[in-house]
């Protein structure tokens, strides 16, 4: 496997390197780290190591802006979150909170520096349209999709397509599951609804369980075709791990529960790779319960090709000749597990020679 020896992978690993740090390795650490989604986190995690002073003032600055921008975005997400319970206040069913988003509303770790795109929420499949006219009623609206992106999520995805907010410009995803129903590997929703957690002081907005928080995670980030913040991701992975390892028979349930729901290959990718960049401990017995969804040597040697690169940020620095073949191979990779292939031909060809001259402003469909 190509080693994690980028600057930020290995200031993430061992914060206390920072202090050995000359000021072009700090230049080059920051542009690393604000490339990958990550410079306020890294800003958290110096905080929490009582190694903010060794950050050279020339470039603290840089460190400084994101944390606030990630506190203003904390606290306009604990808000909206609230605009969208209002919202949704008439549905009869869960208001799930998924991803940054819910790590912030649990009040977890991994929320500490987390900057945001959009907030996820995931509702019962029966109360899909009535969530989306709800949401249109409180100023949100899909917009800047072609005809085909919009009849491509609402026919084959997990979701339906991106709700911007009129006014404040902000963005929701609703799902109905995790991952499409044509997907090679499709956990129930209704089982994640069955394990939710009630968020305190919030009725009607719930979490996922801890497990499932994990999980979703993993499939997400090993599902997805493009990969700009996958080192944020894993970051995320990683700092839910560490979290919750610390509860009694934690690793067993995490487990049994990937293998509940077809999701043991995405857990087992999780842990490798968090341990690879991360070096996220994750006790030997769980490799070996983890065996039945390990890929053949064969594979595994070309998935560590792909993935050590892929993960990697997205910066000239960290990149070799093959990263940019390994960014399309993991592209390429989540199509292929998404859809089978009789509808992911006729798809990539659309996207690859259609698209680009039929609506060539419209953003690429999930």
């Amino acid at each position: 496997m190509r080693p994690a020896n980028d600057l930020l992978a290995r200031t993430l690993r061992t914060p206390e390197l920072a202090a050995q740090l000359s000021l072009d390795q700090w230049d080059r650490l920051v542009r690393q780290a604000r490339h990958a989604g990550l410079l306020a986190r890294l800003h958290a995690r110096f905080g929490e190591l009582d190694l903010t002073e060794t950050i050279p003032q020339p470039v603290r600055w840089h460190f400084e802006a994101a944390a606030t921008l990630a506190h203003k975005q904390e606290i306009a997400v604990r808000w909206e979150v609230e605009q969208i319970r209002a919202a949704l206040a008439r549905l009869e069913g869960p208001l799930v909170v998924m991803k940054g988003a819910a790590y912030v509303m649990a009040g977890l770790p991994a929320s500490r520096g987390r900057l945001f795109n959009d907030i996820d929420i995931l509702v019962p499949r029966r109360l899909l349209n009535q969530t989306e006219a709800a949401l249109m009623l409180a100023g949100w609206h899909t917009t800047g999709l072609s005809a085909y992106d919009d009849r491509y999520y609402r026919r084959w995805m997990h979701e339906i397509p991106p709700m911007q907010h009129l006014r404040r410009a902000t963005v929701i995803d609703v799902h109905h599951a995790i991952l499409p129903d044509t997907a090679r590997y499709f956990p129930d929703p209704e089982k994640l609804l069955d394990r939710i957690v009630p968020v305190a002081d919030l009725p009607g907005v719930y979490v996922l369980s801890a497990e499932d928080r994990i999980l979703h995670s993993a499939a997400h980030l090993f599902h997805d075709g493009e990969l700009p913040h996958g080192l944020r991701d894993l970051t995320d992975l990683d700092l839910l791990l560490r979290h919750e390892s610390v509860a009694p028979r934690f690793w067993t349930r995490l487990v049994a529960r990937a293998d509940e729901l077809q999701l043991g290959r995405s857990l087992f990718y999780a842990l490798r790779y968090a341990r690879h960049f991360l070096a996220t401990p994750v006790p030997a017995e769980v490799w070996h319960a983890l065996r039945p969804a390990t890929p053949a040597p064969v594979l595994l040697r070309l998935m560590d090709s792909i993935f050590s690169r892929a993960l990697a940020p997205v910066h000239p620095n960290c990149n070799d000749a093959l990263s940019p073949l390994a960014r399309q191979a993991a592209y390429v990779r989540a199509h292929w597990l998404r859809m089978p292939s009789h509808l992911l031909l006729p798809h990539l060809f659309h996207k690859a020679f259609i698209s680009p001259y039929q609506d060539p402003e419209s953003p690429k469909a999930a």
